[in-house]
């Protein structure tokens, strides 16, 4: 578990902080990835699966919906 958490937890502090130059839409899209990954990777290890699987299909459908979200 600590191999996952690790990276995810750097990647979520590194995309945070590059937000201040980017557009709402950007924001929602990179907030929604980040999001979807750190949930993807702490539901795929719970049940017993691939973490960074888990972590890119949560960061694609996070994206997706951060994107669309942002746009309303």
């Amino acid at each position: 578990m600590k191999a996952i958490t690790i990276p995810i937890l750097a990647i979520m502090l590194f995309a945070s902080a590059g937000c201040t130059d980017m557009t709402r839409t950007q924001q929602g899209t990179l907030s929604g990835a980040t999001i979807g990954a750190a949930g993807g990777a702490g539901i795929a290890a719970l049940s017993g699966g691939s973490g960074w699987t888990g972590a890119a299909i949560g960061a694609v459908a996070g994206g997706i919906a951060g994107n669309i979200k942002s746009k309303r």
